[in-house]
Order: C-alpha cells, then sequence, then structure tokens
C-alpha cells in the first residue's frame, strides 16, 4: 500500500483531499502546523509540523516523507505551494513525488494581475484588470471589484463599488495600501468553479461546477455538463500547463466566460467533485503511482455543505502536542 500525506488538514482543502482519499486503497497521513486541525484527528496517522514560513519546515517535512516512505505529498495551503515546489528535486531525491506546479505556474496563479495577464495573451476571455495604483474610473465602468493582488482567500481584503460614492469609500478602506490591490471589472452572472486534472502537460479531465458562496466559501454547488466552460477551462490550463489539480473561477454573461481566478491546487470542493464522480487526488494518485489513465463519469447533482462533529479525546490532543505524531486506530472519518 503506496503511504499519501496531506499538509493543511485543518483547513477546506486538505480536508477535502483527506475526503477523496478515505478508502480509496492508499494510506493516508495527516499534516498540520494547529494542535486542533481538525484533520490531524481523522486519519489513521498524523504529525504535527512547523508554518510553511519557518526555516525549519522543509526540513520537518522531508524527515517524515523519509521516515513513512512517502510516496506523493499532497499540499493543502496556498502558502505551501511555492517553497514546496522550489524544494520538490529534494523530495524526488528521497522518493517523495509532490503534486504541486512549478514556481512560474504559482507565480502566475497568485498575481491575479499576472493571471490576466497570460491569460489574455492565450486569446481567453477575462474581466478588465488593472492596477489600483492611479486607476480613475468613469461612468461607464461600474459595477468593479478590487481585490488584493497577491494572495487573498475567502473574499479577504475584497471590495465592491457600484458607483462613484461606493468608489470613494473603497478607496478610503485600502488608503496608503493601493499599490498592493488591483481593480476587476466586476461580471454580472452565475459563478464556476471548475476542476481539473493535469499531468504531462496534458489536460486529463474537466469539471464544471455552478456554486453559491456564504463568507468567500463554496455554500452549495451543482455540477454540470458545460461543453462551452470545459473548452474555456481546457484552454486555460492548456496555456500555463499546471501538475496535478488546477482550480479554475469564472463568471459566465451572455454565454461566454469570463475566467477571474486559478488556484494552482486541489480545491475546498475537491470532496464535492469526488462525490459527483471526479476524484481529482485519487486519479493522480492512480496515474502517478501506478500508472491507471484517469477514469471519471460525471453525475449531474446537487452537493448542500454541513458542519460534521469530530470528537477528540483529550489524551490524543495531549499526546499530539507532546510529541508532535500520533497515531489513531479507531479514527472517525471527516
Amino acid at each position: 500500500m503506496y503511504n499519501i500525506a496531506v499538509t493543511g488538514v485543518g483547513g477546506g482543502v486538505g480536508q477535502s483531499i483527506l475526503k477523496s482519499l478515505e478508502k480509496s486503497g492508499y494510506n493516508v497521513i495527516a499534516l498540520d502546523g494547529e494542535l486542533l486541525a481538525a484533520g490531524l484527528y481523522a486519519a489513521g496517522k498524523s504529525y504535527l509540523i512547523p508554518y510553511a514560513n519557518s526555516p525549519e519546515y522543509i526540513d520537518a517535512l522531508l524527515a517524515i516523507c523519509k521516515a513513512e516512505k512517502i510516496a506523493l505529498l499532497f499540499p493543502g495551503l496556498d502558502a505551501e505551494l511555492m517553497p514546496l515546489s522550489l524544494n520538490r528535486d529534494a523530495f524526488k531525491a528521497i522518493g517523495t513525488t509532490v503534486v504541486v506546479s512549478s514556481p512560474e505556474v504559482i507565480k502566475i496563479s497568485d498575481d491575479k494581475q499576472e493571471t490576466h495577464n497570460q491569460l489574455i495573451a492565450h486569446g481567453i476571455d477575462v474581466p478588465f484588470t488593472s492596477p489600483l495604483q492611479g486607476f480613475q474610473p468613469s461612468a461607464k465602468d461600474f459595477p468593479l471589484i478590487v481585490k488584493q493582488q497577491v494572495g487573498g482567500a475567502r473574499s479577504k481584503n475584497v471590495y465592491l463599488a457600484k458607483n462613484e460614492e461606493q468608489w470613494g469609500l473603497l478607496k478610503s478602506k485600502v488608503a496608503g495600501d493601493e499599490d498592493s490591490f488591483i481593480v476587476m471589472q466586476y461580471i454580472e452572472g452565475d459563478e464556476y468553479t471548475c476542476g481539473t486534472v493535469n499531468l504531462d502537460e496534458q489536460c486529463k479531465g474537466v469539471i464544471v461546477m455552478r456554486r453559491i458562496l456564504r463568507d468567500g466559501d463554496t455554500h452549495k454547488c451543482f455540477s454540470e455538463k458545460n461543453p462551452v466552460i470545459e473548452k474555456a477551462v481546457r484552454k486555460v490550463v492548456e496555456a500555463i500547463k499546471p501538475f496535478g489539480a488546477c482550480n479554475v473561477q469564472l463568471r459566465m454573461k451572455d454565454g461566454i466566460p469570463y475566467v477571474f481566478e486559478i488556484n494552482a491546487r486541489c480545491s475546498g470542493t475537491t470532496a464535492s467533485r469526488t462525490l459527483c464522480g471526479f476524484n481529482e487526488p485519487k486519479m493522480i494518485a492512480d496515474y502517478l503511482l501506478q500508472n491507471i489513465e484517469p477514469q471519471f463519469e460525471i453525475r449531474e447533482q446537487t452537493i448542500l455543505r454541513y458542519w460534521q462533529e469530530l470528537v477528540v479525546e483529550n489524551e490524543s490532543v495531549r499526546k499530539l502536542k507532546d510529541s508532535s505524531k500520533i497515531q489513531l486506530h479507531n479514527h472517525i472519518s471527516l
């Protein structure tokens, strides 16, 4: 049985990967920097690790991967993508493949202005995007949305202006920090989050999911078979060539998909896609470890997300805190 490690299991992405690999035939080991990260208590074996910005982060992961003979490592946090990408060769030397794109792809997906520039160069429809510093809108430009140029998550530091009065209020909120924000045309229409599997510089599959957000996260989603969106998403990933999973977000207006964000990783809706017949982590693992071509049969379904409680014995928390490692024989699945 191959061992697979998943980081960031306290968040939605890491937990989605855990859920997708449950009963997959692979042995999954959970990693996180937070003692009370729920996913640490939902796997058979877990490790407490340093944060991604720690100088000890890479060495700690290398030691765990070597000791546990980890075949694949799936990152679950954006902050981990670049350090893991820059150290792919070190992991490869101990027999671990990190499912992460190249530094160039991560930079494109993390920088919204760079995302716009790269996609428009490949003839992909995108909303108008410009640095906020020095931008002066006219009445016909509204509505406009302002976001952090680099990073950002769950609608944090995202502002919508529908007119000049709201624009003035928005500018006052980011005063003094304008150079770290971009302004983007706000596309009215249904929003979609689309998953892809990308291996050997080829797109092996796409799933299209319309979604409803709550507090920046997908709250309800609906798998759909939409050839127009699928074609647009394929064009995106074939242009930037990510490795493994890549999430493409877009809005539809007048039958045209406008791509506004790329995440070069699995997403918080990975588990929802698995429930619809498109299991990205398993397809990637099967291909890389067993040379099995990705196979899927997408079911058009409605996915409603809900909380599920996870009971953890206090002794388990103490043991993990003391030793940074825990093995649970009767773990409860998320």
